[in-house]
């Protein structure tokens, strides 16, 4: 929901040709947000803590990967007042919460199934 207020925001308030960053303000290892996840899954499937963070299966990084990812939303909170309404956290737990409520549209997806509906409109 931020994303979209922000959207919004730099749509009817933004300086035309300007370009503004959305982020939430903080800044996460990639290891370090999986085992976050890892918890989250954790608590909400009321699995024993850490059973999650052993199903993680380390590989050989690739040349030039990604350790983290950074975005300075910094313009659009100085320019537009703009700042996320939840922390990260929160958030993240919200989407958890509606993929978990939501599993017949996740499993429409994960399965391929969705193909079937533009198939059918678009062939």
């Amino acid at each position: 929901m931020d994303h979209a207020v922000a959207i919004d925001l730099v749509f009817h308030k933004g300086n035309k040709k300007a370009t503004y960053n959305i982020g939430g303000f903080n800044e996460w290892q990639n290891l370090d947000l999986v085992k976050l996840l890892c918890k989250i899954m954790d608590k909400k499937l009321k699995r024993a803590e850490g059973s999650s963070e052993e199903l993680i299966t380390y590989i050989k990084n690739r040349p030039g990967h990604d350790k983290r990812y950074a975005i300075d939303a910094s313009k659009i909170n100085e320019e537009l007042g703009w700042k996320p309404s939840v922390t990260f956290e929160e958030g993240l737990e919200l989407t958890i919460d509606w993929y978990l409520q939501n599993e017949d549209w996740f499993n429409g997806v994960t399965s391929g199934k969705y193909q079937d509906y533009y198939k059918n409109q678009y062939n």
